[in-house]
């Protein structure tokens, strides 16, 4: 805060950011905040045969929200793991990491990156299918790359350590990157697996199917059941729950504190206009006790007993305007009493 009342740059910036993160953050938890809710509300559905009775007496045809658990089966093919014996899946992703350490110039310390230089994805058609093999219902899952949450287990993963010879490594001193190799993994969604699906059922030509939903509603594909699934999101919605929490009380607090400082400043303003009056007044009755008119008295006269000369400067301010005797019988802290600035220090004032 500046002596003049007004906030400081770094005040203002502190306020302003704070309260742009709450607003951003709010709104982030707001929209998960509604989708764990719809999570929540989901309409749990069991692969069994009357699985497709209750579509076809639903509206539409269909279940907007629903959950489905079963284990993955293939329609036809499956998918081979290209480094692991007997492990088949319906989908696949290969991945490339190139990692390297790249020089901060202002922490000047080296720090790690990783950056995907290629990914590919394959997949085959599949279903949800009921644990129990004597149960010939099942769910035709659709598009499940769209899902926001697919839950692949890891198959391979290997480290090709870069070569490095001297030449190499004064180049990236020069150049502030230094590659450490490459990370090759596979994932994939084997079969057997057990699975949780949110997301749209609905019966098309005898066919169930899971798809991704409408109206904005996120769709779900993963290992976990369904209870764990909701509390892992509902943990994520806590932590953006106290974020905000934590940006708005910031920003609650240099607000309340800007208030409070204007509050002060204004009260010590009151009183000093106060003091102000009540000097004027004094200094009327003093001239009217001396018998002199004010423009009887010497500019160089101590404002304050009208009778000796001014003999100290005040800092930092400036002012001159008392004897030393008047500066002494000042009350603690000594302020000015033209401008009620602090008094820091004196200077005397010696006329020639």
């Amino acid at each position: 805060m500046e002596a003049s009342g007004r906030p400081s740059t770094a005040q203002i910036v502190l306020l302003a950011t704070s309260s742009a993160l709450t607003a951003v953050l709010y709104t982030i938890y707001k929209k998960k905040s509604s989708h764990v809710a719809r999570l929540r509300e989901a309409k749990k559905m069991s692969l069994n045969p009357d699985l497709k009775t209750i579509l076809s007496e639903a509206p539409g045809k269909c279940v907007p929200y629903a959950v489905i658990e079963g284990v993955v089966r293939s329609v036809k093919e499956t998918l081979n793991s290209q480094f692991v014996d007997n492990c088949k899946g319906v989908i696949e992703r290969l991945t490339l990491k190139e990692k390297k350490m790249v020089w901060n110039r202002t922490t000047h310390i080296w720090n790690d990156c990783e950056k995907v230089i290629h990914q590919r994805t394959n997949t085959v058609p599949f279903d949800l299918a009921p644990h129990d093999d004597t149960v010939p219902t099942t769910v035709r899952v659709v598009r499940p790359l769209d899902a926001v949450e697919l839950d692949l287990e890891k198959t391979y993963e290997n480290f090709h350590p870069s070569q490095q010879s001297l030449t190499n490594v004064i180049g990236h001193f020069i150049s502030g990157e230094r590659p450490q190799g490459i990370q090759e993994t596979e994932e994939m969604l084997r079969l057997g697996a057990s699975m949780t699906g949110v997301g749209e059922l609905v019966l098309d030509n005898n066919l169930v199917r899971l798809q991704p939903p409408k109206q904005g509603l996120r769709y779900f594909l993963s290992r976990l059941d369904y209870d764990t699934l909701l509390s892992k999101q509902e943990g994520h919605l806590r932590l953006w729950r106290v974020l905000t929490v934590l940006f708005g009380l910031t920003a609650c607090a240099t607000l309340f504190y800007l208030l409070w400082r204007q509050y002060v400043l204004r009260k010590e303003r009151r009183k000093e206009r106060s003091l102000l009056d009540e000097y004027r007044k004094w200094q009327t009755r003093r001239l009217q006790e001396l018998n002199l008119a004010e423009d009887d008295v010497s500019p160089t006269t101590c404002t304050i007993c009208l009778s000796r000369e001014r003999s100290c400067v005040f800092l930092e301010c400036g002012h001159v305007c008392t004897c030393d005797e008047c500066y002494r019988a000042l009350p603690e802290p000594k302020k000015c009493p033209i401008c009620r600035a602090k008094i820091d220090r004196i200077v005397p004032l010696y006329n020639s």
